[in-house]
């Protein structure tokens, strides 16, 4: 920034959280003086790390999608493959109609490549599995436009199979409603597929592994076949020290508790003004990378890329909660099994999904052997009531669901409750096509950029992904911009 005197260009990057401080490492080898302005007064966003137990657990995201390169690439370029840790097991269930039921093995978020398979898991009445085996033999139909995942899945499989199981798996990403949920934003891989398919029990098919004989959690691969790649990783410390590392390789200026509140055009390039109303600090740079939510990206955009800023303010964002409870192991009535499981908003509760944190991760497991770490996620959109009781009463709400779910006995030796209010970005019906205005707006602007889970998906790796496409934008920007030394 102006600050420091520097002759290298400069750019500011509003945002701390993944997104920001990946655009911010990724452009440390190109000879740019880079600033990281964050309003809050800890970096990291929605990846934070701290003690349930006196174990070091996570109170944000918990893993990442390890088959997308982005995420596990970025930890190799910081020097930290060697602190990866993968899931001891996967296998998880639905806690609905009475009990825990495995989830089907062959299946494509909720969307079934194997009728019989999930007509063994109870999941589904029998009137439902009935509608559900009916859709192999609908005839095709592929929408003109974008429809919600409810009317795609819904109107191919039946009701019941999208409240049972597609939104418990789509609302542990977005805590979102399936009627509200764009099918082709949530879902491309299965949309493309889709248009190459007659059915979307050949499409989910098309995405998913053929099976090798009767499903068994955590069973491994068949003799003959090659090991599965790891779904999911963690950090052994946790996500929440992903930001760390990343502030520290980037060689970046990093400010906490600086708010950007105005963001302007100048004839040289961007003016930033940082702070308070009452002691307001103004900063220029030559680029800008916006890395903050929509609804706060919008608020800087107006006035300066208002088609932008229009299309961010269509962005709604769901509420959540992470209840994170430790039990001693011998509260369970019986050895715990599996990752976790998911609950179906049909069933009111007020869990949405249950993560066994020691059971899933073995790392967790051998720092306090006698504990259970169980992860509660809590809220979905439209269910901002549950979340304003106090932090006791919302820990005694997910622990008794988990009693009821489980048979745990007593009360937990530990709790923690993480609020991420505003948190998760709902991707809504049309979609794609907000995205394609605010990236039209933005690339009107030249030496402006956007990145965050607003735009390409919600997980780590496409957050990377949309941070490396801006470190991009800028440096081209920065290239056509270029003068002889």
């Amino acid at each position: 920034m102006t600050e420091t005197g520097s002759d290298r260009p400069t750019v500011a990057v509003i945002g701390a959280g993944v997104s920001g401080l990946s655009a911010a490492f990724l452009l440390r080898n190109a000879g740019l003086d880079v600033t990281v302005l964050e309003g809050s007064p800890q970096l990291g966003g929605k990846l934070a790390v701290s003690e349930v137990g006196g174990i070091a657990v996570d109170s944000g995201a918990e893993a990442l999608l390890a088959r997308r390169p982005e995420g596990t690439g970025l930890i190799g370029e910081l020097g930290l493959s060697g602190q990866l840790e993968v899931p001891g097991t996967t296998a998880a269930g639905i806690w609905t109609r009475g009990r825990i039921r495995s989830l089907p093995r062959r299946q494509f978020m909720g969307v079934p490549a194997d009728i019989a398979e999930l007509a063994g898991t109870g999941i589904l009445s029998e009137a439902g599995l009935a509608r559900a085996a009916q859709e192999p033999t609908l005839p095709d139909g592929e929408p003109a436009t974008d429809v919600s995942v409810t009317s795609r899945v819904g109107g191919r499989f039946g009701a019941e199979l999208v409240d049972r199981l597609v939104e418990p798996l789509l609302g542990g990403v977005y805590a979102g409603r399936c009627d509200d949920l764009s099918f082709d934003a949530t879902l491309p891989a299965l949309a493309q597929a889709a248009r190459r398919h007659h059915s979307l029990t050949d499409a989910a098919a098309s995405l998913v592994p053929a099976s090798h004989g009767p499903a068994s959690p955590g069973r491994g691969a068949a003799p003959d076949q090659p090991a599965p790649a790891p779904v999911f990783a963690t950090l052994a410390g946790g996500l929440g020290t992903l930001p760390g590392a990343l502030a520290a390789a980037s060689g970046a200026r990093v400010r906490t508790s600086a708010m950007v509140r105005e963001l302007a055009r100048t004839p040289a390039g961007w003016r930033l003004t940082v702070g308070s109303a009452h002691a307001p600090e103004v900063l220029e740079a030559d680029a800008v990378i916006i890395a903050v939510p929509a609804v706060a990206a919008g608020r800087l955009l107006a006035g300066v890329a208002e088609p932008a800023a229009s299309a961010l303010r269509e962005i709604r964002y769901a509420s959540m909660a992470v209840v994170t409870l430790a039990y001693p192991v011998a509260a369970f009535p019986g050895p715990v099994t599996g990752s976790g499981f998911l609950v179906p908003a049909v069933d009111e509760r007020t869990i949405k999904a249950v993560t066994f944190s020691t059971v899933k991760w073995p790392h967790l497991r051998a720092t306090r052997p006698d504990l259970h770490i169980v992860r509660c996620s809590v809220g979905r959109l439209g269910e901002d009531a549950v979340l304003q009781r106090d932090d006791a009463e919302l820990a005694a709400l997910a622990a008794a669901d988990l009693a009821e779910a489980t048979g745990v006995r007593g009360r937990p030796a530990d709790a923690r409750v993480s609020r991420w209010g505003g948190g998760l970005p709902q991707y809504s019906v049309g979609h794609l096509g907000r995205v394609a205005r605010i990236r039209a707006g933005i690339a009107s602007q030249p030496g402006l950029a956007v990145c965050g889970a607003a735009y390409d998906g919600v997980g780590i790796p496409a957050c990377i992904a949309t941070a490396r496409l801006a470190a991009e934008q800028v440096l081209a920007y920065h290239g056509s911009r270029a003068r002889p030394a």
